[in-house]
């Protein structure tokens, strides 16, 4: 298990938050390789440390990345790969005159301090020079030790072990200080942050680029993609949600504000320059002429599951006439927008306003035997 490389091919681990799990990839536009699929943990392949960087400055689901220095699955194996790791990978980090300390970090078991400082004085075989500095060191590396993820079955050692340099964190506070719980204006289907900024990050949204949002909703999406700098807009069919009237969706509150509408949300966190603009219209009659506008279209079609699926159409358009009709009118009604209506008129949309090379990104939703008890 030693790791005989140099800067070019060195290992990287990328250490994975446990949820979400079917949308860790692609967490960017950096092409991973990986050689667990189930772990948090992920040992990473041809990649630079400015890739690792950067898929750190984006993704949600990686909690830190790592330069790995050497790993196993006993104590025995971790040493042995760690002391055949190239001193010159390590000296940079381990000079005399530089500060470091050394953290313990276990999935799915919790060790007392005692054990986490045992962990730690079995490493002394390491070269380190420099002085600890638990507050602000210069260089952080990082024990990892991974239990399995049986709950209820936990090991007395790990499965594996890895120790590595820390080189950056991911965008987990993203989802704290963007939570729709702290958000001004919200409805009884605005999207959760966490799985906002994934969808940003599968469109690959970037700065300048034009994104929409058809189904747009108290515009979550829009303000997950302008975080990355991208100029938002959107469309709905519901009046009182595009305009921010009606009832409120908080605890305690009958009525929504004055100022409860996309714009201030947007305005919430600093990217009210990037709002071009929203306006009530049916994605099932486009009124965009047709040509290549938008960078990406990401969206959560309201298939019915949370929120009841309308178009507007004529009583024309009904089969079957109520018997109180008498004539024919192009007076608008509304009528079920079917799910297969609902995917072709959005893969249609898409391949007429996107432009080469832009992303569609949406929820479909889908049955799985296994979650049916």
């Amino acid at each position: 298990m030693a790791l005989h490389c140099g800067r070019a091919c060195r290992q990287y681990l990328l250490h994975l938050a446990h949820d979400n799990v079917d949308f860790r990839l692609p967490v960017r536009t950096v092409n991973l390789q990986f050689t667990q699929t189930f772990s948090p943990f992920w040992q990473l392949n041809g990649l630079s440390e400015d890739d690792i960087r950067s898929v750190m400055s984006r993704t949600v689901c990686g909690k830190s990345a790592f330069e790995l220095w050497g790993h196993g699955t006993t104590i025995d194996e971790l040493r042995t790969s760690l002391l055949e790791y190239p001193a010159e990978n390590m000296a940079p980090y381990l000079q005399q005159n530089s500060t470091y300390k050394i953290n313990v970090y276990t999935f799915n078991k919790t060790l007392v301090f005692k054990d986490r400082i045992e962990k730690i004085d079995a490493l002394d075989f390491l070269p380190f020079k420099g002085t600890v500095n638990l507050k602000d060191p210069e260089h952080i590396f990082c024990l990892l030790e991974d239990y399995g993820s049986d709950p209820n079955d936990i090991p007395e050692e790990p499965f594996h072990m890895y120790f590595g340099r820390w080189i950056a964190d991911g965008q987990r506070e993203l989802i704290r200080s963007y939570s729709v719980k702290k958000r001004h204006f919200i409805g009884n289907t605005s999207m959760d942050a966490g799985l906002s900024f994934i969808m940003a990050n599968h469109a690959k949204v970037k700065a300048d680029d034009l994104v929409y949002d058809p189904f747009v909703g108290t515009g979550s999406l829009l303000v997950a993609c302008s975080r990355f700098g991208a100029y938002v807009c959107g469309t709905d069919i519901d009046y009182n949600t595009i305009h921010g009237i009606g009832k409120a969706s908080r605890k305690n509150q009958k009525w929504r504000g004055p100022d409860e509408n996309i714009r201030a949300n947007l305005r919430q966190y600093g990217t009210e320059s990037l709002y071009v603009d929203v306006m009530v219209s049916d994605a099932s009659k486009t009124v965009w002429r047709k040509n290549a506008q938008f960078d990406a279209i990401v969206t959560d079609p309201p298939y019915g599951i949370r929120e009841s699926t309308r178009r507007t159409g004529s009583h024309k358009d009904i089969i079957k006439p109520p018997e109180d009709f008498s004539g024919e009118s192009h007076v608008p009604v509304s009528m079920a927008y079917h799910l297969s209506d609902i995917f072709a008129d959005l893969l249609n949309f898409a391949a007429h306003h996107l432009v080469l090379g832009g992303r569609l990104v949406y929820w479909l939703p889908i049955y799985r035997p296994e979650n049916v008890s």
